[in-house]
């Protein structure tokens, strides 16, 4: 049995990421100019092949989606002289220290987990900062320009690659937690390595829960938190239904963005061959958008949640006081909190915070 959820949340990643790996690669012409740059500067000739270990993020380990989609990558960078050896992990916690201690050239992880090694790309994820995927589209295509590299670099670490892995919305065991009031006094289930969160259930007058990715679902399905954030296509890998039956639903309004992040180590990977790597997962947006489209679409119409105007305005009101006090404190970066609000007003200028800085 725990083999079983193991492996459905590990295809709940895969949903995340597999666009990326499992299309056929092909560089542009002006990426394989780069790319023969780079070669060139780290002293490698034609023929010399550029080795590299990574390691993903899989909790069906070998065997899972995630670590088969890039097998096949894999075989594609062969016709580029690049050789990516992959070591999976089944725990993200033992994977971060991996790559701390240099075990791994890069690692694949969720956003959260990589703001301990860039506050800068961590921060995309912080709470209501982008609102809906055009949003987090619109900021993919910043941080591409070639002036933001200086921002993927963060010392001994650099972020390679971010993907979007959908909104997060709040499911709930009881349709009557449609607003910030009702939702005092009840169990929410935070991460237990991002404080952000704990802090904003708190201040909402409900109890933070403790727990983890892999625990989480199971907690919510069991009744142990009455309100679990998470991304759409949970609904269905990680059998949500279950925790909202028979008087639930999924509050209709996104809290927060999720992404996957590549860190690598900043040494291992030259500027030119980072900017191709970059450009190479931006390329796989709209994979990725149509998979996370197709996945809410399977959501029944009666488990949404319904808040009115008023009550949308008091959670974007909540979440910008909590992204200020974050940002001041020092967790959230503040020119990449910048650069979302700039993002936020130019596709509604009318929002409230249009008239003053983050």
């Amino acid at each position: 049995m725990l083999l079983a959820r193991y492996l459905r949340i590990g295809l709940l990643a895969a949903l995340v990421v597999l666009p990326t790996f499992a299309s056929a690669l092909t560089l542009s012409p002006e990426q394989q100019k780069q790319l023969q740059a780079a070669r060139k500067e780290m002293g490698l000739g034609s023929n010399d092949m550029l080795k590299r270990h990574v390691c993903l993020w899989d909790l069906s380990g070998r065997s899972g989606p995630i670590y088969q989609g890039a097998s096949n990558l894999r075989v594609d960078l062969l016709q580029y002289k690049i050789d990516i050896s992959l070591e999976a992990f089944t725990n993200e916690s033992v994977l971060v220290d991996a790559l701390k201690s240099g075990q791994c050239d890069a690692a694949l992880m969720s956003g959260f987990r990589a703001r301990q090694f860039n506050r800068f790309t961590g921060t995309i994820d912080a709470i209501g900062a982008l609102p809906t995927l055009e949003h987090m589209r619109l900021l993919l295509q910043t941080m591409a320009l070639p002036q933001m590299h200086k921002y993927m670099v963060n010392g001994k670490y650099e972020t390679l690659a971010v993907t979007p892995a959908g909104a997060a919305y709040l499911f709930v065991n009881d349709r009557s937690i449609n607003s910030l009031p009702n939702a005092t006094g009840k169990k929410v289930a935070v991460l237990d390595f991002d404080p952000g969160q704990a802090k904003l259930v708190t201040r909402v007058g409900a109890t933070p829960v403790s727990t983890n990715l892999a625990s989480a679902p199971n907690q919510f399905n069991n009744g142990s938190v009455d309100v679990l954030p998470a991304p759409l296509i949970a609904y269905q890998v990680l059998e949500l239904y279950k925790g909202m039956k028979p008087n639930g639903g999924i509050v209709d309004y996104p809290i927060v963005q999720l992404t996957a992040q590549l860190i690598g180590i900043t040494e291992r990977f030259p500027p030119g061959l980072a900017t191709v790597i970059r450009e190479v997962a931006s390329d796989s947006f709209t994979s990725i958008n149509n998979g996370l489209q197709r996945e809410a679409k399977r959501i029944p119409e009666h488990w949404w949640i319904q808040i009115p105007p008023e009550e949308k305005r008091q959670y974007e009101s909540l979440m910008h006081d909590a992204r200020h006090r974050l940002g001041e404190s020092g967790y959230y970066d503040q020119d990449m909190l910048r650069i979302m609000q700039r993002i936020r007003c130019k596709l509604d200028p009318a929002r409230p915070e249009c008239s003053s800085a983050e």
